[in-house]
């Protein structure tokens, strides 16, 4: 019995360590790219717009993964909710 309720209690734990996971990437995305990427330059050089171009890429993909990681995050909170409460009516 005891088990059962760790364990319970582990299931209600992961969506939101996701959703806050997914939260901190978003924050550090924005984060890299306020200080590596930043504001554009008005008449940059080749390889001052080739470094703007690659450290924006680079924030990009962290803001994706902090959007999916978040979205996929509140998606498992709800079908958990769902499921519990089917089976709990049952």
């Amino acid at each position: 019995m005891v088990n059962k309720k760790a364990s319970d209690a582990s299931r209600l734990i992961r969506p939101s360590m996701l959703v806050a996971l997914g939260a901190v990437l978003l924050a550090a995305g924005f984060v890299y790219d306020l200080l590596f990427a930043g504001i554009p330059y008005q008449d940059p050089t080749p390889e001052m717009a080739a470094r703007y171009d690659r450290h924006g890429a680079i924030a990009t993909v962290i803001y994706w993964c902090g959007a999916v990681a978040f979205l996929g995050g509140i998606i498992a909170a709800i079908f958990r909710s769902l499921f519990r409460r089917h089976a709990v009516g049952d």
